[in-house]
């Protein structure tokens, strides 16, 4: 996943559109949040605050921002006999 952008999005004087954002949403995996993120922060840069793509793109981010750092569990009941990561769970003596 890379940062790049449709270059149809980004046309001058092209109307940013909530389906624009939520095109970038559908692929938010916690892997890849960070690079959806600015995507979105791209696309919405300029935006007045009460456009209806920039209020989903804003709402989108802060989403992305929490799965970056907290969306992947491993363990716990979703895994059952499974233990966390070390990584995700803070014990580095596993």
């Amino acid at each position: 996943m890379s940062q790049a952008e449709n270059p149809e999005r980004l046309r001058p004087n092209r109307e940013v559109t909530v389906d624009d954002v939520r095109q970038l949403m559908g692929a938010s995996t916690p892997h890849f949040a960070l690079q959806l993120r600015e995507r979105i922060r791209n696309l919405i840069r300029g935006l007045p605050p009460d456009h209806p793509a920039r209020i989903e793109g804003e709402r989108e981010i802060a989403r992305l921002d929490k799965i970056a750092f907290a969306g992947e569990i491993r363990g716990h009941a979703a895994e059952a006999g499974l233990a966390p990561l070390p990584s995700l769970s803070g014990d580095s003596s596993r």
